[in-house]
């Protein structure tokens, strides 16, 4: 069930008016589980029990790390609900990459392999829920947040239709203590959060399907010699359609949670307008930066550690950050590539000062 779709509309409608029509909270809550699991299975309804016990899984696991009485059973604990989420996500995600490439490999040292053809369907929103579901133990690990006694609760944290197929991601951390208590409508509130809906519609739709993707499509499909100009149109008609097409799904989801009371954080703020690689990840997909930042590049050291290992650690989480937006090796060559920009920036950043690096005239004019 797609944002931009007559049967979305009409499931929004009905959900939200008897969201708001019925007085008891918990009802609300149950409302709005079965709201999310049945704008999931409407796309496979197999797939709803890959993420309810993705859900479950993680709950029992988070109450096992807040028991356990020393730090190498908590580890444990924490080590076993990682390797559940992303084995998961591994097989569904990467299981026919990871196959071909290894079939590739043996064919380059003279070994014929022809592995069977698994045919494996990808859940949709897989790489969004995975990311909602662990960050419940790894918060619960850092000792940041402690484990709800409410598996409904828990539940709808990670299945919360808004944003459970295409993002932001929302961690259980920010979405749990709005299930304390109801929140109250305000007219307010809810017709800017319609508004938001129509400007996500308007960009996804209008901008990046209608006006821009058929650009872009036309000029990288074309097979014969492009001038200059036409090359670099066919750029930014791709770099405004990837930004309205995902900006535009995010902001309609923003949009439609808070119709229903609840804050999600902005994902997205103007990234076109970065100085600077790192400016520009302060700003774009803002939900999965952070993410890798706190739960991979800082513990892998972040910037304490010496320049060599700091540069090292860059490289390794926007590896995975490219993996992680598709199986396909054009997304590691993007996350590699951003990896070395942003090695270089932190470099000249030190060679020049930061005070020289914001003190340049360009980047004054920027800011």
């Amino acid at each position: 069930m797609l944002f931009n779709s007559l049967t979305f509309v009409v499931f929004f409608v009905v959900v939200v008016t008897a969201y708001w029509s019925i007085h008891s909270w918990t009802a609300r809550k149950n409302l709005l589980v079965t709201a999310s699991y049945i704008f999931y299975g409407a796309w496979n309804p197999p797939f709803a029990a890959l993420l309810f016990s993705t859900t479950a899984m993680d709950f029992w696991l988070g109450r096992q790390i807040a028991k356990a009485k020393d730090q190498p059973s908590r580890r444990a604990w924490l080590v076993g609900s990682v390797c559940m989420n992303l084995s998961m996500l591994g097989f569904f995600k990467y299981g026919n990459f990871l196959l071909e490439n290894f079939q590739w490999l043996l064919a380059r040292i003279g070994i014929i392999y022809h592995p069977p053809h698994l045919d494996i369907l990808l859940p949709v929103g897989i790489s969004f829920y995975t990311f909602h579901s662990l960050s419940y133990t790894l918060d619960i690990y850092r000792g940041v947040l402690q484990p709800t006694r409410s598996l409904r609760d828990f539940i709808l944290a990670v299945s919360f239709f808004p944003q459970l197929v295409a993002g932001p991601i929302v961690r259980a951390g920010d979405f749990l203590p709005q299930l304390v208590r109801p929140p109250g409508l305000r007219i307010g509130q809810f017709m800017w959060g319609l508004l938001l809906m129509t400007l996500g519609l308007f960009e996804k739709i209008v901008l990046a399907d209608t006006m821009l993707a058929g650009s872009a499509d036309r000029i990288f499909g074309y097979a014969g010699p492009l001038v200059a100009l036409d090359s670099w149109l066919g750029v930014m008609a791709f770099a405004g359609q990837i930004f309205f097409d995902f900006a535009g799904y995010s902001t309609c989801a923003i949009g439609a949670a808070l119709c229903l009371g609840f804050h999600l954080k902005d994902n997205f703020r103007f990234p076109y307008a970065a100085i600077g690689f790192s400016d520009f990840w302060r700003r774009w997909h803002i939900s999965l930066s952070t993410f890798l930042r706190d739960y991979l590049y800082i513990p892998l050291g972040g910037n304490r550690v010496g320049w060599t290992r700091a540069a090292i650690n860059l490289v390794i989480v926007m590896f995975l950050g490219g993996l992680w937006h598709g199986a396909a090796w054009t997304f590691v060559v993007w996350g590699l590539l951003h990896g070395f920009y942003l090695v270089i920036e932190h470099a000249s950043r030190a060679l020049v000062g930061e005070r020289a690096w914001t003190g340049n005239f360009a980047v004054k004019l920027l800011l």
